[in-house]
């Protein structure tokens, strides 16, 4: 008989009875620790969900952020501490390992000063609030929509579809176009020749029209504000009206409003200046007299 072989079965044995069992619960409770954070910030952020889905409130925005940076925070932990415990349990001495990532750590945060930063500045950003997932925002000179917020990044997608990955050490300053509500401003140019009081009066009848429509009423939360005469140009006197909306509707309501502007105005009359140029080739049929005696006192020279 083959002892040795006995032996060594036996010894797996209750390695798989002992440190196989405990290895077994250290990642399915692992796996269950991700599982319930998962489900419960899921739920906290359903919690904060108001009753038009349409739009996404700045709580709603807040809770899903944070949601999406706890569950990576989390999950980077939890298996973090579950690949230490499986090392243990394979007899591999978990201290040395430690004290090279400690070691590894104070080196790599000599040489990586500028990753420190981004983890600081996105620890900013989620703490002061300063922007969150679905917002609008200019950051380090690229604008777009937030798709994603981590500690080390923050990810913009562009009108045009391209996504910019900007590192959160980067930003110095944000501008936040959808922060709690939006507003649209528009400059209207008209002719020197027209009544400025009839075009304000007009521009305002315009925007109550946009107000009281039912495609746009849940999206501009005041009426239209008619500021007043904002320049006196070279061609035109420009007046200046801004809208109050939801957050991401201010373009919107700004491509309709521009629309019904110039219908109104064309079915009124009123003119909208442009730049005017005249081309002018010369006449034809003029000589230059003087060129031909010269020409022709020259030929008498010779």
């Amino acid at each position: 008989m083959d002892w040795s072989a006995v032996f060594s079965r036996q010894t797996a044995a209750e390695w798989l009875a002992t440190s196989g069992v405990r290895i077994l619960i250290i990642l399915v409770g692992a796996l269950v620790a991700v599982r319930i954070t998962a489900f419960i910030t899921k739920r906290v952020e359903k919690a904060f969900e108001d009753d038009d889905p349409a739009h996404m409130s700045e709580r709603e925005k807040q809770a899903a952020t944070l949601g999406k940076v706890l569950r990576s925070i989390v999950r980077l932990a939890v298996w973090g501490i579950a690949s230490l415990m499986v090392l243990r349990e394979l007899g591999i001495e978990i201290g040395p390992i430690l004290a090279g990532v400690g070691i590894a750590g104070i080196a790599v945060g000599f040489g990586a000063q500028s990753l420190v930063k981004d983890f600081l500045a996105g620890m900013f950003v989620l703490i002061e609030n300063q922007y969150n997932v679905g917002d609008v925002v200019r950051v380090a000179g690229q604008a777009g929509l937030v798709e994603k917020i981590t500690l080390r990044a923050t990810t913009l997608r562009d009108l045009e579809g391209n996504v910019h990955i900007v590192p959160n050490g980067a930003i110095d300053v944000v501008t936040n176009m959808t922060k709690d509500y939006s507003r649209f401003v528009l400059d209207v140019g008209v002719a020197y020749k027209e009544d400025v009081d009839e075009v304000m009066a007009l521009l305002k009848e315009i925007g109550d029209e946009m107000a009281a429509d039912a495609k746009y009423s849940t999206v501009i939360t005041a009426p239209l504000e008619v500021l007043g005469v904002q320049d006196l140009g070279d061609s035109a006197v420009v007046i200046r009206v801004r809208f109050t909306t939801m957050p991401l509707e201010q373009w919107t309501v700004g491509r309709e409003f521009r629309r019904r502007v110039k219908n109104a105005f064309d079915a009124k009359g009123i003119e909208i200046p442009f730049p005017h140029r005249t081309v002018y080739f010369g006449d034809p049929g003029a000589v230059d007299h003087s060129a031909r005696e010269r020409g022709g006192a020259a030929g008498a020279a010779d």
